[in-house]
C-alpha cells in the first residue's frame, strides 16, 4: 500500500511536468504565395521556434553572416580586405562590435529581458539551430562554408544592439575605433575619401533608410473606416533586410508585417484591430561632448575644474591572412563618463587640450524587443499609444497608426537625450550644431542629461516632452520633423534635440500633403498611386522654367537635351525615356547649387515654398548641359528607358525597377549606384503594406520588393522582385479562409 500511493505521488508530481517533458518546442507553420510563413503556436517558445526554423529556410546565411559582423568576427573568417554589409571594412567592423557587444553589455541586456521575450529568443534559436542540422545544404548556397555555424541567444542580442546605435554610434564606428592621441601613431591613414564617405553615410542616414507612412482616418476615407500606408526605404541587403511574416499565439497574438533580421517580432505590421509603420525620425538620439583636457596629464579630463580620468581599454580580435593563419590585433579605445572618445580629422579633433565623446541614449534601451511585441499585440490606437509612453523603447523611428475605428495617431517618441532649455541656452556648441552635430560642452556637470522622473530611463526625454498627434483626418511623415505632420495642426515649440519647425520640408513630404489636403474622399487607389504613379515632384515644380530656359538659348547642345526633357512625362516609371536620367543628374547639380530657387522657401508657405528656378540663371544652363553629357557618357545604347537603367540583378537576370532618388519628390524613393553603363539598387521601398478594414477584419495589400530571400538557391530569391517591378501588389492573406486558399506548403514541427 506504502508503494502504491508513492507511486502515486510520483506520477501526480510528474504530470504537473508533462508538458514541459514533452515538447518544449511546438509550432505549425504554413507557407501561401511568395513563400510568406504563418506561424502558428500555444506559447512563445512555439513561436519563436517557427520563427527561426521558418527564417533559417529563406536566410540562414544572411543571418549567421551578420550575426559573424555583430560577433566582431568578421576578419576571422574573411580576412582582414573586406567589408561589412554595412560597408565598414572588417577590422573597423570587429574591433566597433567587440566594444559595443562585450560581455557585460550582453548580460545586462539578456537580464533586462522578460519572460515572454527570452522564451521567444530561446525559441528562435532552437527552430534555426534545427533547419541547419536538417536541411543537408538543400536551398542553402553557403552551406558548406565553415562560418555557417549555429548561433545563440546572445547572437540575437548582438543584433539588437546593432539596430539600437543605427542612429548614433553606428553612424561614427570608423572614427571611435581609430581614435589615438595625438601623441601616438595613428591607426589609420586618414583621406579625403574615407572622411567624404563617412560623412555622406551620416548625412544620407534618414535618407537611406527613410519612409513614407500616411494614416487617413475614417472622416478622409470613403467608407469611413480606416486606412494605412506603410512604405519603408531600406537596404535591400543585410542586417535590416526585412522579412514577411504572420504570428499567432490563439487568444493572445495575431499579427502580420515585417521584421528585421534576427528579430522575433514584427516591427511594420498590422493585426485585427490596428496597422502601423515607422519612419526615420529628425531626432538626436546622441550628443557630442567636447572635454577639456587636463594640462597636467593628458590622460585625464576637466569637470569642473575637477581632474577625471580616462578608460583605456584594449580590444582584441582575431585576423585570417591569406595563407589561412590567424593572429591576434589589439586596439585601444579611450571612454569617459559621457562615453566613447573619437577623432574625425578637420572636425572633431583629437588635440592636445581637447577630445570629444560620443554618448548614444539607445545604448540602455533594453526595451526595444519588449516594445515591438506590445505593439503586435496592441487593440487601437490608444493601446499603441500607452505602451510605446510607459516603456519608451522606440529606438530612433517615428510610429503612425491607424485602427479600425479610424483614429490616427502620429507619436515622434523614441528615445531622446533629455536637456532643459537652460543647458541648451548655455551648452550647446553653436558652431558644430549649424553642421547638423548636438555638441555640448563637457567641461561642466551642469551640461550632464537631466533626469526626469517621468521618463523610464535616466537622462532622457518623458513621453510629456515629445510630439504626439491624434486625428481623425489624417498624419503623415516622410522623415521630417514633426512640425507637418498634419498643416491643420502644426507641432511646435518642442527642443531642437526632438523637433525642429520652420524648416523646409522634404518634397516627399510636399508631395504627399497635397495628395491628402483638400475635402475629397480617399480610397485605397489614391494611396497606392502615390506610389505607384513614380511622379517627379521635382520636375512638376521646375520644368516650366526650365521651358523658359530651352526657348530662350538656341544651343545646339543645349538643343538635344531640351528636346528630351520636355517630350518626358515626369516620372520614373520603367517605360518613361531618357528624360528621367537626364533630370536625374540635372536635379543632382541643381539640389547643390546656393539660392537657385526662384521663390525662397518661407515657413509662413511651407507647403508651397521654395519653388521654380531663374530661366537666366547661367548656373541652370551649365548644369543641364553637364547632365545631358554625363546621360550621354552613360553608353545606354537604342534602349533609352528609365528600367533599362536602373535595375536590379538577380543571378543573370536584370530586373528594370521603378522610382528613384527621394530628394527628387519620388514618393517610390529607391537608392541605386552606378555600376558600369546601368544603375543597380541598394536600397529604398522594401516592404509595402496598403491596410484598411472591414467588419470582418483587415484588408491589406502589399510586397516585398526583394523578396523573402536573399538565398539565390531559394525559389523566393526573386518573385516578390518580379511583382515590385511590375507594381503589383497581391492581397496578403490574414484571415484563415485566406491562408487556406493560398496554401502552398504545410509543416508541423516539435522538439
Amino acid at each position: 500500500m506504502l508503494c502504491v500511493a508513492l507511486l502515486c505521488a510520483v506520477l501526480s508530481s510528474y504530470s504537473l511536468f508533462a508538458p514541459s517533458l514533452k515538447s518544449a518546442f511546438q509550432a505549425d507553420i504554413r507557407w501561401t504565395s511568395y513563400g510568406i510563413p504563418h506561424i502558428s503556436a500555444q506559447d512563445e517558445h512555439g513561436l519563436g521556434y517557427g520563427i527561426g526554423y521558418a527564417y533559417a529556410r529563406d536566410n540562414a546565411c544572411l543571418l549567421v553572416d551578420e550575426i559573424i559582423t555583430v560577433r566582431g568576427q568578421r576578419a576571422r573568417y574573411f580576412g582582414s580586405e573586406g567589408r561589412s554589409s554595412a560597408q565598414l571594412d572588417n577590422l573597423t567592423s570587429d574591433f566597433f562590435f567587440t566594444w559595443l557587444n562585450d560581455a557585460r553589455a550582453l548580460q545586462v541586456f539578456r537580464e533586462a529581458q522578460p519572460p515572454a521575450i527570452q522564451q521567444l529568443l530561446e525559441g528562435y534559436v532552437v527552430g534555426f539551430n534545427r533547419f541547419l542540422r536538417e536541411t543537408e545544404g538543400a536551398g542553402v548556397s553557403c552551406y558548406e562554408q565553415p562560418w555557417l555555424q549555429p548561433i545563440e541567444v546572445d547572437d540575437l542580442l548582438r543584433l539588437t544592439r546593432r539596430l539600437l546605435v543605427e542612429g548614433g554610434l553606428g553612424q561614427f564606428a570608423e572614427v571611435l575605433m581609430n581614435a589615438t592621441p595625438p601623441t601616438q601613431v595613428a591607426t589609420v591613414n586618414w583621406d579625403a575619401q574615407m572622411l567624404s564617405s563617412i560623412a555622406e553615410r551620416r548625412e544620407q542616414f534618414r535618407f537611406d533608410k527613410g519612409s513614407n507612412a500616411v494614416a487617413v482616418g475614417h472622416q478622409k476615407t470613403r467608407d469611413g473606416k480606416g486606412m494605412l500606408l506603410a512604405n519603408p526605404h531600406f537596404p535591400w541587403s543585410g542586417g535590416l533586410r526585412f522579412y514577411q511574416m504572420h504570428l499567432t499565439i490563439p487568444g493572445k497574438l495575431d499579427v502580420m508585417g515585417s521584421a528585421l533580421p534576427g528579430l522575433p517580432v514584427v516591427n511594420i505590421g498590422f493585426n485585427r484591430h490596428l496597422a502601423w509603420t515607422h519612419t526615420v525620425d529628425t531626432s538626436s538620439h546622441f550628443t557630442l561632448y567636447r572635454l577639456q583636457l587636463d594640462p597636467q596629464d593628458s590622460q585625464r579630463y576637466l569637470v569642473d575644474g575637477q581632474s577625471q580620468p580616462l578608460r583605456k581599454k584594449t580590444l582584441s580580435i582575431q585576423v585570417r591572412n591569406d595563407a589561412g593563419e590567424l593572429s591576434t590585433l589589439n586596439r585601444d579605445v579611450y571612454e569617459s563618463n559621457h562615453g566613447l572618445l573619437l577623432h574625425w580629422p578637420g572636425l572633431l579633433e583629437w588635440k592636445g587640450d581637447q577630445v570629444y565623446a560620443l554618448r548614444d541614449a539607445n545604448l540602455d534601451n533594453t526595451r526595444v524587443l519588449q516594445q515591438w511585441y506590445e505593439i503586435d499585440r496592441a487593440t487601437g490606437v490608444d493601446s499603441l499609444r500607452r505602451t510605446v509612453e510607459r516603456l519608451q523603447g522606440i529606438p530612433w523611428v517615428n510610429t503612425l497608426a491607424v485602427d479600425r475605428h479610424g483614429r490616427t495617431l502620429y507619436m515622434n517618441q523614441s528615445v531622446v537625450p533629455n536637456l532643459t532649455p537652460q543647458q541648451l541656452q548655455g551648452c550647446l556648441i553653436t558652431e558644430l550644431v549649424q553642421q547638423g552635430l548636438p555638441a555640448l560642452r563637457g567641461d561642466s556637470a551642469a551640461c550632464d542629461w537631466s533626469i526626469d522622473p517621468r521618463a523610464v530611463q535616466a537622462g532622457i526625454m518623458p513621453p510629456e516632452a515629445l510630439p504626439v498627434l491624434e486625428r481623425e483626418d489624417f498624419v503623415q511623415n516622410s522623415n521630417d520633423s514633426a512640425w507637418m505632420t498634419n498643416p491643420s495642426a502644426p507641432l511646435r515649440d518642442f527642443s531642437p534635440l526632438a523637433s525642429r519647425d520652420g524648416k523646409p520640408l522634404s518634397l516627399r513630404a510636399r508631395f504627399a500633403l497635397g495628395q491628402l489636403e483638400g475635402t475629397q474622399a480617399l480610397g485605397q487607389d489614391e494611396l497606392m498611386r502615390m506610389v505607384k504613379d513614380n511622379r517627379v515632384y521635382l520636375a512638376e515644380l521646375l520644368l516650366e522654367d526650365l521651358a523658359e530656359l530651352c526657348a530662350r538659348d538656341p544651343d545646339e547642345e543645349l538643343a538635344r537635351a531640351c528636346t528630351d526633357l520636355l517630350r518626358w512625362d515626369a516620372s520614373a516609371n520603367i517605360n518613361t525615356d531618357v528624360g528621367m536620367p537626364l533630370f536625374q543628374h540635372f536635379a543632382a547639380r541643381f539640389l547643390k547649387l546656393g539660392n537657385a530657387w526662384r521663390v525662397a522657401f518661407d515657413p509662413d508657405a511651407p507647403l508651397t515654398t521654395p519653388r521654380g528656378l531663374d530661366p537666366a540663371d547661367t548656373r541652370i544652363r551649365q548644369a543641364l548641359v553637364d547632365a545631358a553629357r554625363e546621360v550621354s557618357a552613360l553608353g545606354e545604347g537604342n534602349d533609352r528607358r528609365w528600367g533599362t537603367l536602373q535595375v536590379v540583378s538577380r543571378g543573370a537576370e536584370r530586373l528594370a525597377i521603378p522610382g528613384g532618388d527621394g530628394k527628387l519628390g519620388i514618393y517610390n524613393a529607391i537608392q541605386s549606384k552606378p555600376v558600369g553603363h546601368h544603375l543597380e539598387v541598394v536600397g529604398g521601398s522594401s516592404y509595402i503594406q496598403l491596410v484598411s478594414f472591414s467588419e470582418s477584419g483587415p484588408i491589406a495589400h502589399g510586397v516585398l520588393a526583394f523578396s523573402q530571400s536573399a538565398d539565390p538557391a531559394s525559389p523566393h530569391f526573386a518573385d516578390q522582385t518580379h511583382l515590385f517591378s511590375q507594381q503589383d501588389w497581391p492581397l496578403l492573406p490574414f484571415s484563415d479562409e485566406q491562408v487556406n486558399a493560398d496554401l502552398q506548403q504545410q509543416l508541423h514541427i516539435a522538439e
